[in-house]
């Protein structure tokens, strides 16, 4: 691979300036080593160093634990391996912790379309904490019980679930835009006790109630003993038979306690997409996510108690935990709730103005959109304070690095992180201490042992592979809820490559220990032996001027001498059809961006391209309604963000058979 050019350059002084920087001291202290470089850092943090790197994080970030741990790990096999056996620890008392040094600096800020700007002081925060822990109490949750919320990115979700948390509660959430069928996917399978919940939201201008939708999701959840309104549309009055949010917080002498817990007890379940068969219901334990966020967010992002951190997401996507573990750093943390373009496409670089946010997160897909809207966000606002930028939930192209660098910051740390629900943070990312290269994620995170294998499970470096972890990392799952004998959990990950996490997503690794992302494994082109992953289709193709979104799905031919067909699905803006030219066009791009054989046989235009509700494109699930698969069958309608754009793929496959 060619080097590319290097849009952003560590200080000089980002050893001794930055967090990660002084850590890197501290391990060499630990072990006695000299690092020459992060490379060098990483090698030992993922080999012989993994157990004391991660004892590092430990010191550093000063775990509290009722009960000393009484090894780091217990054993390197997957999976089963166990962190800081011994320890009995909380997630919340860590961010609570933070009001003792801070008590009158801000700690959240919630951003909404429907109602006025909030704003919670540490103290404010945990007063409420305090307030809604005894309210859970009083309607009976304890250890082990589960807290469901159907609640949007607004401040009452983020203390509903630390007061959840502080008892030893499980958490999961569904953000109010998910239908019934999806919801009850989701919380059924993990029997909630309390619901939390809203019947109504804006977005942008247009109120949406949800009074129907809760009544059903009440009926389908016998196991829920009680349910929290949470007022959110003006002058909506609360269902009946509710426990209103105000009530759940009245006053109450009761202290604010924590329950220490064993590192892997649940902290909250989070879900995969569930575009196919029930979603799969993930566990996440206090100690892991605890360590593991500090770790990326305290030492790759460099956060700290004077950042303002804000990051697009819903309830219903992991990067809402995420967001809320900035919160752990001591950072201010904003909420957003309504749609990111409601002012214009400028609605989200207006906010980061306002609100002087230093680190700034979204989607892959909304950079992309800002730069073929042609935006320039920082000569229209003053993004001084930006010093950080985070993407994920695709793979970001070269040309929105530029653009970010151009037209966003010229000195910000670019941060496209790449992980997952599965671990609820990321393998890969950004790094004070490596170079940004246009294009390329920049380095492999400390103690993740990322790797390209083949398909023979060796090593490749420079080449394309399956992403693989090959030692254990703290946030890796506790299981699945439901699967006891743990058969589900292995099939997700270690049945391909036994002992070794197969993520599903492809990867190269540089020399330099960048790498790129090149879309899901299992949703590969490969003809006659050329193997382009969908990401790379989708950058050339979305380069093509008046594409805005596209899809495509290969459907594999018989043997050798039948690759097989190609289609592509566009969007394209307004006023642009698909003509024979606009054809030709992506085409042409197509065949001299990668190779002839990926020149699409098929090109069809739709109003919207469908996806998941965190933004997914649906490659299998449209694979297989163009093979012939039932629709119901292929993609669950209430996981979808548009099921009417699923719907017009669904049509115009009947009509092609038809024919």
């Amino acid at each position: 691979m060619s080097t590319p050019r290097v849009l952003w350059s560590p200080s000089d002084d980002a050893r001794s300036a930055t967090a990660l920087g002084r850590f890197a001291d501290e391990c060499e202290r630990r072990s006695g080593r000299r690092f020459a470089d992060y490379g060098d850092l990483w090698r030992w943090s993922t080999s012989d160093g993994l157990e004391d790197c991660w004892a590092a994080v430990w010191d550093r970030f000063e775990v509290v634990s009722a009960t000393p741990y009484e090894a780091v790990l217990d054993s390197r096999s997957m999976p089963g391996a166990r962190w800081f056996p011994g320890a009995r620890l909380n997630y919340a008392e860590h961010i609570c912790r933070v009001a003792a040094e801070r008590p009158d600096a801000v700690a959240l800020v919630g951003v909404s379309q429907s109602r006025e700007r909030v704003e919670l002081t540490w103290t404010d925060l945990v007063e409420q904490v305090r307030l809604a822990r005894a309210g859970l109490a009083r309607l009976g949750v304890g250890r082990g019980d589960r807290v469901a919320a159907y609640l949007p990115h607004v401040p009452e979700t983020i203390v509903a679930f630390l007061a959840a948390s502080s008892l030893g509660a499980i958490w999961t959430s569904c953000a109010p835009e998910f239908g019934v069928q999806a919801v009850l996917d989701r919380f059924r399978q993990v029997e909630p006790t309390v619901l939390l919940a809203v019947d109504g939201y804006r977005y942008g201008r247009r109120d949406v109630s949800r009074v129907d939708e809760l009544a059903a999701i009440r009926e389908g959840l016998p196991s829920v003993a009680a349910t929290v309104h949470v007022p959110y549309l003006p002058g909506t009055p609360p269902p009946s038979d509710v426990v209103a949010w105000r009530e759940l917080l009245a006053d109450d002498p009761a202290p604010l306690e924590f329950e220490h817990v064993v590192p892997e007890h649940p902290l909250y379940v989070l879900y995969s997409s569930g575009t196919t068969g029930l979603p799969k219901p993930i566990v996440h334990g206090h100690g892991g996510i605890l360590l593991e966020h500090l770790k990326t967010i305290g030492l790759h992002a460099d956060m700290t108690a004077g950042d303002v951190f804000f990051w697009f997401t819903t309830t219903g996507w992991m990067m809402w935990n995420y967001l809320v573990s900035g919160l752990l750093l001591g950072a201010r943390v904003v909420t957003f709730d309504g749609d990111p373009n409601h002012a214009g496409p400028s609605t989200l670089w207006q906010l980061a103005a306002d609100e002087q946010v230093t680190w700034f997160g979204g989607g892959a897909p909304y950079y992309s959109a800002c730069q073929r809207a042609g935006l320039r966000p920082s000569s229209e606002f003053d993004l001084s304070r930006i010093r950080a930028i985070g993407s994920t939930g695709a793979p970001l192209p070269a040309e929105a690095f530029a653009w970010i660098y151009e037209h966003v910051s010229d000195d910000a740390l670019l941060s496209p992180i790449s992980g997952g629900t599965d671990v609820c943070s990321a393998f890969v990312g950004g790094s004070p201490l490596t170079p940004v290269w246009e294009g390329e994620i920049p380095c492999s995170y400390l103690g993740a042992a990322v790797a390209a294998f083949d398909e023979n499970g060796q090593p490749v470096v420079g080449g394309q592979g399956e992403l693989v972890i090959t030692q254990p990392m703290p946030s890796m799952p506790v299981g699945f809820w439901g699967d006891d004998d743990g058969s589900r959990y292995r099939a997700s990950y270690f049945e391909h490559f036994p002992g070794v996490w197969r993520h599903g997503d492809w990867i190269t690794i540089t020399e330099r220990g960048s790498c790129v992302i090149s879309g899901r494994s299992d949703a590969t082109l490969n003809r006659g032996g050329v193997r382009v992953g969908t990401a790379e289709i989708y950058r050339v193709v979305e380069g093509v001027d008046g594409v805005v979104d596209s899809l495509v799905v290969h459907l594999e031919g018989d043997g050798a001498d039948d690759p097989g067909e190609l289609v592509l699905f566009v969007t394209l803006a307004d006023g642009v059809d698909l003509d024979d030219d606009m054809t030709a066009t992506i085409r042409t791009t197509v065949r001299s961006g990668l190779s002839p054989r990926h020149v699409p046989d098929r090109v069809h235009q739709v109003r919207a391209v469908p996806t998941t509700l965190s933004g997914k494109k649906l490659e299998l699930p449209v694979k297989k309604v163009l093979l012939g698969v039932d629709p119901g069958e292929a993609a669950s309608r209430g996981a979808l963000k548009d099921p009417a754009a699923f719907d017009e793929i669904v049509e115009l496959a009947r009509r092609l058979r038809s024919t």
